[in-house]
């Protein structure tokens, strides 16, 4: 059984952006089909700026870190996970595709680890695209994505929250169910 998730505030919102946030969630509503078209609402929590921005701009506008799903890394953790010892799964990463290749896609890994991109990877990316079209099933609810923003220079993740209607009486509190 999965366990209940605390509901979560968001900072306190305007008027405007409580508005703002029901026209968007009234348009994903009446939208016919899964389009790159439909709302994705950007809160930066430091400016209390609330934004529209199309799913197919998602990409663009907050870019995904895709470090982890180079091949080179990706063949590693298979045979890691096969149960290749740590060296010996280097050194067949090396074979196939060259020492300078690895080591390269390690220090990019790395420098995106340093950096930290909030915890918005390319699976968090997928998911929440995912989630999204899953929406669009037959008697399925749909509901507006939010990412809140974390704030430059710390270490904390985005968050993505989902509004469900009706949006008018849960404007303030969002059950999280995406952190990263």
């Amino acid at each position: 059984m999965a366990e209940q998730l605390p509901q979560l505030t968001l900072p306190q919102l305007t008027l405007r952006q409580q508005a703002q946030l029901l026209d968007w969630a009234v348009e994903l509503q009446g939208a016919p089909i899964w389009v790159g078209s439909l709302p994705v609402a950007l809160l930066e929590r430091c400016w209390l700026r609330l934004r529209r921005i199309s799913l197919e701009q998602l990409a663009l506008v907050l870019p995904p870190d895709a470090s982890a799903e180079a091949p080179e890394l990706v063949r590693y953790r298979a045979w890691i996970a096969a149960g290749q010892p740590a060296w010996s799964a280097q050194l067949r990463c090396w074979q196939e595709f060259g020492q300078p290749a690895c080591q390269e896609a390690l220090r990019h890994f790395w420098g995106h680890q340093e950096r930290g991109n909030h915890g918005w990877t390319f699976t968090a990316y997928l998911e929440l695209l995912e989630t999204y079209r899953n929406q669009f099933q037959p008697g399925s609810v749909r509901s507006l994505p939010l990412i809140v923003l974390a704030r430059s220079g710390q270490r904390e993740p985005h968050r993505l929250h989902w509004l469900t209607p009706p949006l008018a009486s849960r404007c303030g509190t969002l059950a999280p169910d995406c952190t990263g």
